[in-house]
């Protein structure tokens, strides 16, 4: 099967970008040709189809100038359309599978994908469908669904929900306008492809024509089932980015109380810089951190914690730490209630709560030797049952093909 992967980024950059490399290598591995169509960037991976990729600047790091001069392709990219109908041609793709297209190649890519009768899929990393900031959260950092009760975008601007950024807000929303008014995904989508039931449900609520048109697969993480390490430190794991959505201000100020154990934070982000110059005695910042050595910090580590604020959606944090037999603390907020069974496999808190995280953590490194090995295990198990790649593959192909087969009989 020919597979065209869509995603504005075609460098490793956050989550959505971990699921869309690791996709295009788990097809690859199983015989299947991959076509990638992304933007241009010097950080990109090598493609023998870098020339259909899209030359288009990254505006979150641009001038204000330079966004001024890209809003109308900001919005319909002509640019990222007439490419992907270059590639289209010539290679002929069954199906096309789009992860993140807004802002950038935007959907300007959807009449084209239309035209060529190509089956279409889509992966929903983020919320972006129902809210123009994508992440529900407003500009003073509280969580937000003003969009999603009324179906009126314009709050974004009035609360600078663009992390405070007027300019920015502005864009998102008339982004959104145009989306509801003249191509909306929902129109030209075969099939959503949603990572846990709560962001379903969530979009569902906002709009019922997502109900028929949707599934949920849960992503796949590419590390080995590991057995729980018997050989543990005396620190908890936070890691991921480190910005304000993510909780960390949270769990910094829960482990001011708790001197006896140490927490490590492994990754950067916004909030990196100015976290680092306080002095934490049982805090350590490590920076970023991949591969085996990241897996060593995941494996050794009593728990990983996830003091998430925000809606979390496609945290892949829970399930490595699954994977690596480490079981997890985490906020009762979004989609993570779906992975952590209470006192199994881990333990939840309400979010942004010192005290509750305070305890949780407490009452997590009180379990006796034995309550601690059948937690690890547990989390384990509930990894190679749901988070192992040919699980995944098998759920994608079978998807792929619906999707396909239904587009034949039309």
């Amino acid at each position: 099967m020919k597979i065209l992967q869509i995603n504005k980024y075609f460098y490793q950059k956050g989550g959505a970008e971990t699921v869309f490399f690791n996709t295009i290598h788990l097809l690859e591995q199983y015989g299947h040709t991959v076509i990638p169509f992304s933007l241009k960037n010097d950080k990109n991976e090598p493609s023998e189809y870098d020339s259909y990729f899209v030359d288009y600047p990254e505006l979150s790091e641009s001038n204000q100038l330079t966004k001024i001069r890209n809003i109308s392709s900001f919005i319909y990219n002509r640019e990222a359309a007439k490419q992907l109908d270059n590639l289209i041609k010539n290679e002929k793709p069954d199906i096309a599978h789009i992860h993140l297209m807004f802002n950038s190649l935007s959907v300007s890519i959807l009449p084209v994908l239309k035209k060529h009768n190509i089956p279409v899929v889509m992966s929903l990393h983020d919320h972006r469908l129902i809210c123009p900031a994508y992440v529900c959260i407003d500009g003073k950092g509280n969580l937000c669904q003003r969009c999603l009760a009324d179906g009126h975008y314009w709050h974004c601007i009035t609360n600078r929900c663009s992390k405070g950024n007027l300019f920015n807000s502005i864009m998102l929303t008339s982004d959104s306008y145009f989306r509801k008014y003249f191509i909306s995904p929902v129109d030209f989508v075969d099939k959503f492809i949603f990572v846990g039931e709560y962001a379903r449900n969530m979009h569902i609520k906002v709009s019922p024509s997502f109900e028929n048109k949707s599934v949920v697969l849960n992503n796949f993480t590419t590390i080995p089932i590991q057995a729980p390490s018997q050989q543990r430190g005396n620190y908890l794991l936070y890691f991921g980015r480190i910005s304000e959505e993510k909780g960390i201000p949270v769990l910094i100020e829960a482990m001011k109380d708790i001197p006896g154990v140490k927490l490590k934070i492994v990754g950067c982000g916004p909030l990196s810089d100015d976290l680092k110059k306080h002095s934490y005695p049982n805090i350590e910042f490590a920076g970023y951190k991949s591969g085996d050595e990241l897996h060593d910090y995941i494996r050794q580590a009593r728990f990983i914690v996830v003091p998430s604020i925000c809606y979390e959606n496609n945290t892949m944090v829970i399930p490595e730490g699954f994977t690596l037999g480490t079981p997890a603390i985490a906020s009762r907020i979004g989609g993570i209630p779906e992975f952590i069974q209470e006192g199994v496999t881990g333990f939840l808190f309400e979010p942004g709560s010192v005290d509750q995280l305070k305890g949780t953590i407490q009452k997590a490194l009180n379990l006796q030797a034995g309550e601690y090995t059948d937690i690890c295990k547990s989390g384990n198990l509930f990894a190679k049952s749901s988070f192992a790649p040919e699980i995944y593959y098998n759920k994608l192909m079978s998807i792929y093909n619906d999707v396909i087969n239904e587009r034949k009989q039309r």
